[in-house]
């Protein structure tokens, strides 16, 4: 197998919960070689969010959440307490030959122990350092923690999710978090980049807030360039229409009509092939205008078949559709197995265990799971001691 497109990078991985490591697991997943930094004892605060928490071969629960699992793998652990002063020499001693440091403590709380990023330029140049904050190394927030439930309030994102008329509700996943994570690898891949011409690393601040904002899309210029203040409207679209979920005689159907020939074969599919040359539905823009009244015609005729029928119906027609599935019923569809988003891997503790594959697909340098989510400080001795003999090594 070809070496991963990362073979050369190595990161050095301060960063707990999500977004940071989150970063780090792709760098990880492209052959960077990370070593995740965590306090003795205590560890990522991940380890412990369960259950559900991973099981050995016997059914005994171990020390590591799943959601730790999901964030860490390609990893190797070391426990440094850089409170003390070894620690920190311990940190200063492995960014001296890191090409990427990834942290996500408050602002300003590294630089008491001088591993903050003028700190740590000054041994090695070359660093690419990445501050992921709630809210920025600037401004007048800049000292407040943030957690994604709290971003995805702030950030606009909860005031366009929830049923039409409702209480706003958060996305079912730390979003923020994620794509704060992707974000910021972007960046550092950018940043070393760069420094191929400049031979300098440089300091990456990125703040959950701001990932949030830019990441409210049309919603954001919906308002920026209309002035329109976006509401929540449950399953539908603001800009689209119908592009939304039905209830059907049994189940849900969404149905993604993204232009004006997809709405004259949904027409066709609802049996109402009339309706597409109507004025008030011709156009997208018609659409919009008149969305209660199509949604309400739409609604009742759905209510004919069950999801399933709708389904085939639509197929035929060649319109967009699509179930609501579980989590269940995604990892048992047929396009998801094919396309191998579930790997398994064996744990030095638990044996194996399953996680989602990494979406991006190279065609001559594949994605590379070479180890396990690690347990807590299982790399240690390997890091910080490279030299010394294995032989040497209690078991």
């Amino acid at each position: 197998m070809s070496q991963g497109v990362l073979s050369d990078v190595k990161v050095l991985d301060l960063s707990r919960v999500l977004a940071g490591p989150w970063a780090a697991q792709t760098l990880a997943d492209m052959g960077a070689d990370v070593i995740k930094v965590e306090q003795p004892d205590v560890g990522d605060d991940t380890r412990k969010w369960g259950p559900p928490f991973a099981q050995d071969e016997h059914g005994r629960l171990l020390n590591d959440s799943a959601y730790f699992m999901c964030a860490n793998r390609g990893k190797r652990s070391v426990c440094i307490d850089f409170k003390s002063e070894q620690g920190q020499d311990d940190i200063k001693r492995l960014a001296s030959s890191c090409d990427v440091l990834i942290e996500n403590f408050t602002v300003g709380q590294l630089k008491k122990y001088n591993l903050d990023y003028s700190s740590l330029s000054k041994i090695n140049p070359k660093l690419v350092y990445c501050s992921i904050t709630g809210f920025g190394q600037t401004g007048p927030s800049a000292d407040r923690p943030g957690y994604d439930f709290m971003i995805q309030g702030m950030s606009g994102l909860m005031s366009v999710t929830g049923e039409k008329g409702g209480t706003s509700t958060k996305v079912g996943v730390a979003v923020t978090d994620v794509l704060t994570g992707l974000y910021a690898s972007v960046a550092i891949l950018s940043a070393l980049h760069e420094r191929k011409s400049s031979g300098l690393g440089q300091h990456i601040d990125l703040a959950l807030y701001d990932v949030a904002v830019a990441s409210m899309a049309n919603q954001a210029t919906n308002y920026l360039i209309g002035g329109i203040v976006p509401q929540t409207m449950g399953n539908a679209h603001p800009n689209i229409v119908p592009y939304q979920s039905f209830v059907t005689k049994k189940g849900e159907c969404i149905v993604a009509v993204g232009n004006d020939s997809q709405f004259k074969r949904f027409c066709s599919a609802l049996g109402k092939p009339e309706l597409a040359d109507q004025a008030s539905f011709k156009t997208n823009q018609d659409r919009v205008s008149n969305r209660d009244e199509l949604i309400a015609m739409i609604s009742r005729i759905m209510l004919d078949k069950t999801a399933a029928q709708w389904f085939e119906v639509l197929e035929s027609h060649q319109v967009p559709y699509a179930p609501v599935n579980n989590m269940q019923e995604v990892f048992e569809d047929p396009q998801i197995k094919h396309r191998k988003m579930t790997l398994q891997m064996t744990h030095a503790e638990a044996g194996r265990i399953d996680l989602v594959a990494n979406p991006i697909n190279f065609s001559r340098t594949p994605i590379q799971y070479q180890t396990p989510p690690p347990t807590l400080g299982e790399h240690t001795d390997e890091v910080l001691n490279p030299t010394k003999d294995k032989s040497q090594v209690s078991g």
